[in-house]
Parts: C-alpha cells; structure tokens; sequence
C-alpha cells in the first residue's frame, strides 16, 4: 500500500449526497453536466402530487372523514387548530381543490419562466442564477436555491430589487405560493423584509390561491393527509405513542414581526406571511441567536 501523509474520517461525518442523477454531456475531462431538480428556497406551493405520485384528489374522502373525527374528538389535534381546518376538510373536496390549485401554480411559474427568461429582440433565452442555502440540500437530495433570471450588470444598474426578483418572490407575489422560510435557511434581512411585505400583500389582496377562504397552504395539505393516518390507526384500535400521535406536525412557528416562538399545533396563530417554521432540533439554537421568547 503507498503512504498516505494524511489520514481524515471522522466519525459520523457524511458529505452531502444528490442521490442518482442523469448524464447529460461533458464539455473537458473534468466537467460533466448532470440533469438534477432543486426546491426553491423558503416557499411552498400547493401539491399536483401527494403522497408520493398520487393525486392529491384521491385524499377528498379521507381529508372529510377526518373532519368527522375532528368533530368527534378522537383526532390528536388540539380544539383551536381542529375549528380552523374543520370546514376546510368537511367539503369532500379539499384534495381535489389542493390539486387544482397545484396545476394552476405550475402553469404561473411556467409562464413566469418564459417572461423573464426571454431577451428583447433575441431568440436567445436567459440563463437562470441559482444561490443555494447553507445547507444545500433537503432530505430528498433536491438542491435548495434561490432561483433568478440572470441579468448582466448594465441591466442590473437600472433595476429595482422587485424587478430583478426571484422566481421565489414572483410566485408569492402572484399569490401562488405561501411562503415558508425554515431556520436556519433564512434570506437575508433586505430579502426577508420584502418576502414578507410580498406576503402580505398577496393575503391582504387575496391573489391566487388566497381568494379561495377554503385554501390550505402545501403545508397544511400534507400535516392532515399525516392526521388521517394517525387518527385511522387510532379509530382502529391501534396503541400509539405519544411521539407516534404527533408525528403529523413538528416544527415549532416563530413569528417574525414580535420575535414570539409557538408550539407546532399553535402555528395558526401566526399570520402566514410572518411564519418562520423551525425544527425542534434547532429551538434551542433559535431561541439564543434570535432571542425568542414564548408565546403567552
């Protein structure tokens, strides 16, 4: 065997993976391009498919006969949240307005990708500027970006931040995604200020999906396809742990305008557009560095 001067495996550590991608050509020795998919950064749209492939129509019946064990009380959720969703869920239609609403924010982003990628007076289209977060990837090996049209510097100079907006921002901006920063993958202050006044402005104007009063967000769509499940096995007869019960909903809420930080089933109290959602293993990290306090 040659020496080796060196010797780094520490344990535990484990580099970031993306998992199988496609080959797509190579331009030298050393530079192979890969096909890959990325999420965009601190927003959350709607779902064409959930869970896994299926159609999130598939769920009306289920997402109605958990209204029903909401109303009887056998649902682990806590009273105020369960009021909230109830009439949300008894429609027998909250899979199939999910999946509506999915389809029409893919056909927004796809149009939004044509506008600003296309040049004036060019058959050319603009190349895309990613910028990854600090933990560049999520469980699915997805890269986390933020994603912009690409503008050279002459066209910067005679821009405004919202007009050289991300793709992020122009769908919450549309109404078409609600937002969804999660600690510690937060935008910078500027950014986070105009993320949340685009929020807002989309809710308070009721744009996209916000002009529906029976929307659920991407993210409360998949916490209750979990609750049905939970509650199912419950109803069943099944014994569950109280970590098993819970499983549905997780990340502590803060919300960024008071510095006030909400247990999971208390994220409702929280506008949607001052929602910072942490996981439980960052609490205490984000209590110290933004020096949260409990919600009373």
């Amino acid at each position: 065997m040659q020496k080796v001067g060196i010797f780094w495996d520490p344990k535990g550590f484990e580099l970031d993976s993306l998992g199988k991608k496609q080959y797509l050509r190579a331009t030298d020795g050393d530079t192979p391009y890969v096909s890959m998919s990325i999420r965009m950064l601190s927003i959350d749209t709607p779902e064409v498919h959930y869970p896994g492939r299926a159609k999130p129509s598939n769920q009306d019946e289920n997402l109605a006969q958990l209204a029903e064990w909401m109303k009887q009380g056998l649902a682990p959720i806590n009273e105020d949240l369960s009021t909230l969703l109830h009439s949300k869920l008894s429609t027998g239609k909250a899979g199939t307005l999910q999946e509506q609403q999915g389809k029409k924010a893919t056909e927004v982003f796809r149009s939004l990708i044509e506008e600003k990628l296309s040049k004036p007076d060019s058959s050319r289209k603009r190349s895309v500027y990613l910028r990854a977060a600090d933990e560049p990837f999520d469980q699915y090996g997805r890269l986390l970006v933020y994603l912009a049209p690409s503008y050279n510097a002459e066209e910067r100079a005679g821009m405004s931040a919202k007009d050289r907006a991300t793709f992020n921002l122009l769908m919450v901006s549309e109404g078409w995604a609600a937002t969804l920063p999660i600690y510690p993958s937060l935008p910078k202050h500027f950014d986070l200020v105009l993320l949340q006044e685009t929020g807002k402005e989309a809710v308070k104007q009721k744009k996209g999906a916000w002009a529906d009063p029976l929307t659920l967000t991407g993210y409360e769509f998949r916490m209750c396809v979990k609750l049905y499940e939970v509650t199912r096995k419950i109803v069943q007869g099944k014994r569950l742990s109280n970590r098993e019960k819970y499983s549905w909903i997780s990340r502590f809420c803060m919300d960024m305008t008071t510095r006030e930080i909400y247990y999971p089933q208390s994220y409702f109290k929280v506008k949607p557009y001052n929602r910072i959602f942490i996981w439980p293993e960052d609490v205490t990290e984000a209590v110290g560095r933004l020096n949260l306090s409990p919600a009373e």
